[in-house]
């Protein structure tokens, strides 16, 4: 990997140019998100970082929790990948695809509000037609993705 890396660059290439990198960038912005309730759950700010290597999100929750991920496109596996740890001890490693217009992501980890449960979580965001606004679906399964309950269904709103 390294010594690819290496030939590209002394070739002149942009690391993070093929457009596969650029599928989540519908999700880089300033968000005021709003849950299904119509109130505002939190602020996000989702940031490209290293050359448009990565995006950089920054969650605070209405109530104080705060959280991190990271995420990024490996062409190895062509998949993308999100790592995730929050203030309430969580931590996700999802990883999926774009298609169809939408970033689905999936991993097992544990089940939010209790510790030691293992669960499968499936995040999906998606462009909404209207006002540059984003869905974002966080759904859990406990039984290996036969059924699935929602975690949280929010809008990202561009923060004014």
């Amino acid at each position: 990997m390294a010594l690819s890396l290496a030939v590209l660059l002394l070739a002149g290439a942009t690391p993070c140019a093929a457009p596969e990198y650029r599928q989540f960038d519908f999700w880089a912005g300033r968000w005021e998100v709003r849950g299904a309730d119509g109130k505002v759950a939190g602020t996000n700010r989702i940031e490209p970082i290293h050359g448009g290597c990565a995006l950089q999100e920054n969650w605070t929750g209405r109530g104080g929790m705060v959280g991190t991920s990271l995420n990024a496109y490996d062409p190895l596996d062509g998949k993308w990948h999100q790592t995730w740890v929050d203030s309430d001890g969580l931590r996700l490693e999802l990883a999926g695809e774009y298609a169809q217009g939408k970033m689905t992501l999936s991993g097992e980890g544990a089940e939010p509000d209790k510790p030691g449960t293992r669960v499968r979580h499936r995040i999906t965001w998606s462009r909404l037609p209207e006002g540059g606004r984003v869905r974002q679906l966080w759904e859990v399964s406990k039984d290996a993705g036969a059924t699935w309950s929602v975690v949280f269904d929010g809008t990202y709103v561009p923060a004014r």
